[in-house]
């Protein structure tokens, strides 16, 4: 008996022993991790508009929500602090990355793990499928036949009841709620609604735009003092009734909006305001979920949405890009000759975009080719030494537009969201819903110079929210600006990958922008040298305007460490821990 509980009691010891060990160990790798990572994070990282936004993204994490949970709060959040963006009357796309799941393609690059040959390629496969979900904005039932006859010639705000499509927003949020979400759905809308209740301070980039606010409007009066004074930066502003509206959809979930009394009350604001939107069109919105796109890039797999998104578009110029094999070291021996072949990408992108649309309207056919290699090479086989006629890119006139929010996460189980959201222009139609808080978008301001009829579907869009994925790292990547998105991704990711530039520098350097009329448009800063070079080779440029637009948002995952980059263009800035 005695030896028997000496035994025992030895067992016991040994395993108290082992278990002091194990938690040692973990205490140092953890420790070990974060002095690796020092200035970075090491578990999780949202990149949104504003570290505000970042921070609630951010502590849902902490709290164990999903990637999608914290994606939605951030988002939630930015309706606030940058509502000229985006809201609950806008849409949205999502390209969503599971952390389980196997998901194998062919490609032939040493870095791959393979795991068999077939062909002469190389099979390799590594954790993690990427979905899209799709709650872009629709053309209701009725609309104004005549639409496209009030486009205009070149870019401006287009307000009216008009150009309103009907809301998807949270439509979105349901779906990517339902299949990834983690915690409750109310959870997500509580930071929100407590700060549109006590109100927050007017961010410096919100203050800029309240002047383009018509004046004597319902928005406008959300946006002025009790005296009518447009509220400026730093002043207090409140939404209440948002607050309202968000509470009811946090306890009564997403169908309060689409059927319940919030819904009759915004279609009652809408039809009031002069706009054709309906209760039949609101109540028969669906988001639809589908599969990535996916190409291969260097050691990554690129997850893009595919129409009426912008995916295949960014697609198009990247692969151009990769067959010339850009390096650092290329780019400071012929700076001029890279950035030409850059533009001339750009160039046969933009005669490509008549082809992106409501895949219910206009086959994707054509638009899932624009992603193969072999595309790419073709387009590449026609760039010469010297800029093309228009006619030799296929160009046909459309209108650049503005606007958006992009929102980056990657959760500590390895999933990852990047979404795109918009009420399209500055403040949309500037028509707002006094009963509800929500301000409309003017997303049928799209279709102008991208169609000559338009059909009960969903406008073409620049969106592109990417999640590239190799055996050792994640980059999940999104831009806004409109037309700008393509630039700003599309040089964010030569930087990165090509350039050898951190996330920081890569989306901060000086952006060149091809324009609907191939004309180009340089950031403040950008090389002159380089400018006059491309003018030498017959590049014609547009007319000096202001800032520019496109902003972009990033977290990164290599090895143990996430490094995260929200834009300084919109006074961004990422969370993590």
């Amino acid at each position: 008996m005695t030896m028997s509980r000496r035994s025992k009691a030895r067992v016991l010891c040994v395993c108290a022993a082992l278990v002091v060990i194990v938690i040692a160990i973990v205490v140092i790798c953890a420790y070990a991790s974060d002095r690796r990572c020092r200035g970075k994070f090491s578990k999780a990282a949202v990149a949104a508009d504003s570290e505000k936004c970042s921070q609630i993204g951010r502590d849902l994490l902490q709290r164990g929500g999903s990637a999608v949970d914290g994606a939605i709060a951030a988002l939630l959040c930015t309706s606030l602090i940058n509502p000229q963006s985006m809201g609950l009357g806008g849409g949205g796309i999502f390209t969503v990355m599971n952390s389980s799941g196997k998901f194998c393609s062919v490609l032939s690059h040493r870095n791959f793990r393979y795991t068999f040959s077939f062909n002469s390629l190389s099979i390799f496969c590594f954790e993690g499928h990427a979905t899209v979900i799709n709650s872009r904005e629709t053309v209701p039932k009725v609309f104004k036949v005549d639409l496209l006859n009030d486009c205009p010639e070149s870019f401006r705000f287009m307000n009216g009841p008009e150009w309103i499509g009907v809301p998807g927003e949270l439509r979105g949020y349901e779906l990517a709620h339902s299949l990834y979400g983690k915690l409750p759905w109310a959870t997500l809308f509580e930071p929100t609604i407590k700060l549109a209740r006590e109100g927050l301070r007017i961010p410096a980039k919100l203050g800029g735009y309240i002047p383009v606010i018509n004046g004597g409007t319902s928005l406008y009066k959300l946006f002025s003092d009790a005296e009518g004074k447009p509220l400026k930066t730093g002043d207090i502003v409140k939404f209440k009734k948002l607050a309202d509206t968000l509470e009811t959809i946090a306890n009564e979930g997403a169908e309060s909006f689409y059927s319940g009394q919030i819904a009759k009350d915004l279609i009652s604001d809408i039809q009031l305001a002069g706009g054709t939107i309906t209760l039949e069109d609101l109540a028969s919105f669906k988001a639809t979920l589908s599969d990535a796109w996916t190409f291969p890039l260097d050691d990554f797999q690129v997850n893009i949405p595919p129409p009426p998104a912008g995916g295949a578009i960014l697609a198009v110029v990247l692969n151009i890009l990769k067959g010339y094999n850009l390096t650092k070291s290329s780019l400071e021996r012929k700076p001029t000759e890279t950035y030409h072949r850059y533009i001339e990408a750009f160039k046969f992108a933009n005669g490509l975009k008549k082809h992106i649309g409501d895949p219910n309207f206009i086959s994707d056919k054509l638009a899932k080719t624009f992603i193969e290699d072999n595309f790419a090479d073709y387009v590449r086989s026609l760039i010469g030494n010297r800029t093309l006629d228009d006619e030799s890119y296929n160009l046909t006139s459309y209108l650049d537009s503005m606007g958006t929010t992009h929102v980056s996460v990657l959760a500590e189980d390895g999933s990852a969201v990047s979404v795109t959201s918009t009420i399209n222009h500055i403040f949309g139609s500037q028509v707002f819903s006094p009963k509800t808080g929500v301000i409309l978008n003017n997303e049928l301001a799209d279709f102008c110079g991208r169609t000559r009829i338009i059909h009960p579907e969903q406008p073409p869009s620049s969106a592109s929210p990417t999640v590239l994925k190799s055996q050792s790292k994640t980059l999940v990547i999104g831009s806004t600006g409109g037309s700008m998105i393509t630039t700003g991704m599309a040089s964010a990711l030569m930087n990165h990958l090509w350039f050898e530039e951190g996330l920081k520098r890569a989306i901060g350097s000086p952006v060149l922008f091809v324009n609907s009329q191939n004309l180009l448009r340089f950031e403040e800063n950008f090389n002159e040298d380089v400018i006059e070079g491309l003018k030498a080779l017959g590049h014609k440029l547009e007319p000096k305007k202001g800032k520019f637009y496109n902003v972009v948002n990033a977290v990164e995952k290599d090895g143990e460490c996430i490094c995260a980059r929200s834009d300084t263009r919109k006074n961004g800035k990422a969370a993590g821990y």
